[in-house]
């Protein structure tokens, strides 16, 4: 059997636009190379109402447990300023022994990684006790309404078990070892809307700013004190992020005013309890100020941590070994696809340096890669012994 090289299949990845949630044929490439090393592949397209379609993969080798389970996305957010770039972000450049590509970090590079892993492992192992299977979203960097979220809901119909599953996602924050995500704070996202009456601004007395009512309540959001923090969790910190009053001229009191704030909490409390808290808030003042309000939540995902046990602990020996880096075990960060991975299995995250994700000449070291390939065929290694 052929050993797929991983600086060879990143490259033909990031030639795929595969720009959120655009597919490009991504999809059917990975698809093509899994039935060549053995694997049943399934694209399973979702469409929901109001969200672009979107094509996954799911891919499995064996049929016996236990089922340890890749899991990651292929697509990838806009380059931006294309002119910026060194190259053209969708045609693969090596440079000062980096690989230059819109994905390359984020994450491209570890679905390369995953598959060169396994054909690797394979070769050596081709009657392992257990299987391997491979989930890929197209949906990630997007709505996350068509992709992973759906993926678990099909994988549960159909009874398809996955004991452990790694997420290939960048963890590390300046050097490949440093860090592997055990859990995430959950998100939650809140858009308020408060009304007041318009009015000259020289008759306050005859209008009701609604600019005084969101300051007001912006001020006491920001003052909460949730928590100090966990052994395992960050505190919880709200932060708004914009804050907007429609108004076109510089004399009238306008009629509403518009903020969006967002809440990272840990597993102290859950989305139902920080918007209890957060309620009481926006009733008290908008009460004492005569107005009225709205308030739409969205919830990302709620907090949640895998229990080290011993497959993290060999996942993080070998880390170690490979990479002379002792990696903390870490819930840091924001959101990523094990928040809908976890429902099903124990999860955890070790991927590249996340330094320039998303940035113009987004790039990986390809020492890097090739030590995540190694890392990742050596897990399997382990997780079969």
């Amino acid at each position: 059997m052929t050993i797929l090289n991983e600086i060879k299949l990143a490259k033909e990845l990031i030639k795929f636009p595969s720009i959120t949630p655009v597919d490009a044929g991504v999809m059917a490439f990975i698809e093509k190379k899994l039935k060549k090393l053995g694997f049943k592949t399934k694209i399973i397209e979702f469409k929901e109402k109001n969200f672009s379609p979107v094509k996954n993969l799911y891919a499995r080798l064996g049929n016996k447990p236990p089922n340890f389970c890749f899991a990651g996305h292929v697509d990838v957010v806009p380059p931006g300023d294309i002119i910026s770039w060194t190259g053209d972000p969708f045609k693969p450049l090596v440079k000062n022994g980096h690989l230059i590509g819109r994905g390359a970090n984020d994450m491209k590079s570890s679905i390369a990684a995953f598959i060169s892993a396994m054909s690797g492992f394979i070769s050596t192992n081709k009657k392992f006790n257990g299987s391997i299977s491979l989930l890929i979203t197209g949906d990630e960097e997007g709505d996350a309404v068509n992709g992973t979220k759906k993926v678990v809901d099909y994988l549960k119909r159909k009874r398809e078990k996955i004991n452990f599953c790694l997420v290939g996602e960048p963890t590390n924050p300046n050097k490949l070892g440093e860090m592997i995500k055990i859990g995430r704070r959950g998100s939650l996202t809140g858009n308020l809307i408060v009304d007041g009456v318009q009015g000259h601004v020289a008759y306050p007395d005859k209008a009701n700013n609604p600019s005084t009512t969101i300051v007001k309540i912006l001020n006491e959001l920001k003052t909460i004190k949730f928590d100090k923090g966990t052994k395992d969790f960050q505190p919880t910190n709200l932060e708004v992020t914009k804050i907007n009053i429609s108004n076109t001229a510089d004399n009238i009191i306008p009629q509403s005013a518009e903020a969006t704030f967002n809440v990272r909490f840990n597993n102290i409390h859950s989305s139902s309890s920080i918007k209890k808290k957060i309620n009481k808030i926006f009733q008290k003042v908008s009460k004492k100020n005569k107005s009225k309000y709205k308030i739409n939540y969205k919830v990302s995902g709620e907090a949640f941590i895998t229990k080290p046990d011993n497959t993290t602990y060999m996942i993080q020996k070998i880390v170690k070994k490979i990479t002379k880096i002792n990696p903390k075990l870490s819930t840091t960060g924001g959101t990523s696809d094990a928040r809908f991975i976890r429902k099903i299995s124990p999860c955890l995250e070790f991927g590249l340096v996340g330094k320039n994700m998303h940035k113009i000449d987004e790039s990986v070291s390809l020492k890097d890669l090739k030590k995540l390939t190694k890392i990742y065929e050596k897990i399997l290694q382990g997780y079969f012994k």
